[in-house]
């Protein structure tokens, strides 16, 4: 079987590196909030181009948090709305809803998946405070669109950076286009830790320090709480190990983008959908997905050859039990897109032969209805 995704061949390259960075943090003998975050937080804020970074429990927690510590600002209070692109993972509405604030789901680009800035106009009303822009994918949301919008409606501007890692959206990196972006560096993400994991960046220094408070139990110092806070912090371990992998991610971006440029070249099924590229610097290729609309037969038929397809996402969030009170609303390219998205595999340790053999069975499927 060709897997969607082979973490253990990927991580085996800088084996003897992990397995330093291990030992080092192993004979320290200090395991939480120590040099190994310092040091992890200062290399991944200059290479997001931002003044600061936060080492957090996971990339949820890291959208929570910002929201979390506008609310402690009173940029924002319970009730209040942020726009947010409805055909998301399900973490980008969870973060706002943790807050006591209300998600606003806006349709996408059905050609890029992402916030169509467009659509989010219509939807801004006295009470929105924040517009949240999820790169989806991998690619980055039109920034300056929606940087204007929030400007003239007096908005923040938030990045889900969760699946953008590295991305460049007009000479600079995303994590830096708002005014704070949430990171996860769960293991199949560009930047993967061994376990868990998330970071802020933000270039608002008060923001930072009440994160930094609020991810340690709200405490300014030990035994000393300023804010009811969390226990959300990037362990020692895992940003020494993240320390070592940020060092190869624009190499594995560049092997990524390899294997897509392969599917783009070569992929031509009458009944398959390609990705729409904005930018060739702003798309980082988490996921390759194309769309079709007979997709379980595909997703069957590429199993039947070996190969493991699988779906980002299969419902859409306002269509999750935990929503019910918005499985109301008509979105109706959400619900095609979740209805027909399908991801290729894709990584930086790619094979030609995989490659060879995923374009040979995609372009020789069987999909069309009256095949069925």
């Amino acid at each position: 079987m060709t897997p969607f995704l082979d973490l253990k061949t990927i991580n085996q390259q800088y084996r003897e590196e992990l397995i330093k960075a291990a030992t080092r943090v192993i004979d320290s003998g200090w395991y939480i909030l120590g040099e190994e975050l310092k040091a992890f937080e200062l290399a991944f804020a200059q290479y997001c181009e931002t003044s600061h970074c936060l080492g957090v429990g996971s990339g949820l927690d890291a959208l929570s948090l910002i929201l979390r510590g506008y609310r402690e600002m009173g940029v924002m209070k319970a009730g209040d709305e942020v726009i947010v692109c409805a055909n998301t993972y399900i973490a980008s509405l969870l973060a706002i809803s943790e807050n006591g604030l209300k998600p606003v789901l806006v349709e996408p680009d059905q050609l890029t998946f992402n916030l169509n800035p467009d659509h989010v106009i219509h939807h801004i009303s006295p009470r929105t405070k924040a517009i949240m822009a999820v790169h989806l994918y991998g690619q980055v949301t039109e920034m300056d669109a929606l940087r204007r919008v929030a400007k003239a409606h007096g908005l923040k501007l938030i990045e889900d950076c969760a699946q953008a890692h590295g991305a460049l959206y007009k000479g600079k990196k995303a994590g830096s286009l708002g005014d704070a972006a949430g990171f996860s560096f769960y293991p199949g993400k560009n930047l993967g830790a061994l376990g868990d994991g998330g970071a802020v960046t933000t270039s608002d220094t008060t923001l930072a320090k009440i994160i930094d408070r609020l991810r340690n139990y709200g405490s300014e110092k030990k035994y000393h709480h300023i804010y009811k806070g969390v226990n959300s912090r990037l362990d020692e371990m895992q940003a020494a190990l993240l320390r070592v992998k940020l060092k190869y991610l624009d190499s594995e971006i560049i092997e990524r983008r390899r294997v897509a440029y392969e599917y783009m070249a070569r992929i031509c099924h009458p009944d398959i959908q390609l990705p729409t590229i904005k930018r060739p610097e702003s798309h980082v290729w988490h996921l390759f997905v194309i769309r079709a609309k007979y997709r379980d037969v595909l997703i069957k038929q590429l199993h039947n050859c070996n190969i493991q397809a699988l779906v980002h996402y299969p419902v859409a969030p306002h269509k999750q039990p935990a929503y019910q009170e918005i499985a109301h609303q008509q979105l109706p390219i959400t619900e095609r897109l979740h209805e027909e998205v399908v991801s290729l595999p894709v990584s930086a340790v790619m094979t030609k032969e995989e490659i060879d053999k995923i374009v040979s069975a995609v372009n020789t499927c069987v999909i069309n209805s009256e095949k069925i």
